[in-house]
């Protein structure tokens, strides 16, 4: 088995058969993405939402990447999934807290096979929502669509970063500046960075074997966050409304591939 390799910069390049391995990791995601979005609704809690993709996770002999995973000296993560409700933007700790009609919920999470990581994130109404809110949702959908677009052997993070702003902006959304996508493969969290803002043409080359977690993050108000007591969950410091979408891709011989997402099926 050939193994990845770093470039100069510190990106790992992957090999076929570690792609092949990411993109085991990453179907199990998208199937489990599809189980949690199907149980949203009022009356469940988002710790009940938790043990639907810890529990399917782990039938499929993976590992959940997020539950124990430590950052900057926190807490380990307690959850297998992020559950980030209406003003939280990401990292919200799954329990005890119902949903309600009205409310919009972020949702991320990912899952590990031999050793390499899927990351997904999506955004769904719960019940009926208002029209502001899922405006918000269609757009923070569509600008990852934007974003993913843009890569290409040969282009630059930084146009990804520039078709998720450019799109958002121009619907009327703030992006979140302070939280970014990024590389992924034996660790959740490898470079480059993935911000989504920026200048096209600027920022690391992409080349074949990369891959990327693409997350734009947008909010109704302004960009700013703030972090609460627990040490995880991330909110909009002027407390509007934020939704979050995720994928992981792969640049291969045959171009981009979403690793996450099945084909034809759209949240």
């Amino acid at each position: 088995m050939i193994l990845s390799r770093k470039n100069p910069s510190g990106i790992t390049i992957k090999s076929a058969k570690e792609i092949d391995l990411m993109r085991q990791a990453g179907q199990i995601v998208a199937d489990t993405k599809m189980r949690v979005h199907e149980a949203i609704r009022p009356g469940v809690t988002t710790g009940e939402l938790d043990r639907i993709a810890e529990d399917y996770i782990i039938s499929m002999g993976a590992i959940p990447s997020f539950k124990g995973y430590k950052a900057g000296g926190r807490i380990p993560f307690t959850g297998t999934i992020c559950a980030s409700v209406n003003e939280e933007i990401v990292h919200g700790i799954p329990g005890g807290r119902m949903l309600h009609e009205g409310d919009i919920l972020s949702v991320d999470f990912g899952a590990i096979v031999d050793g390499f990581h899927g990351d997904s994130a999506f955004t769904k109404g719960v019940g009926e929502i208002p029209e502001e809110a899922q405006r918000l949702i269609e757009a923070t959908r569509e600008s990852l669509k934007q974003g993913i677009a843009q890569v290409r052997a040969g282009g630059r993070v930084g146009d990804i970063s520039h078709a998720v702003q450019t799109y958002a902006e121009g619907m009327g959304f703030s992006v979140v500046r302070q939280y970014v996508g990024h590389g992924i493969g034996r660790s959740l969290h490898e470079e480059p960075q993935v911000p989504n803002y920026g200048e096209a043409g600027r920022g690391p080359m992409l080349k074949k074997g990369m891959t990327l977690a693409i997350e734009p993050m947008l909010n109704i108000g302004g960009w700013e966050t703030e972090q609460l007591d627990d040490g995880w969950t991330v909110v909009t410091a002027d407390g509007s409304l934020s939704a979050h979408f995720e994928d992981t891709v792969a640049i291969t011989q045959d171009g981009v591939v979403v690793l996450t997402s099945p084909e034809g099926y759209y949240f």
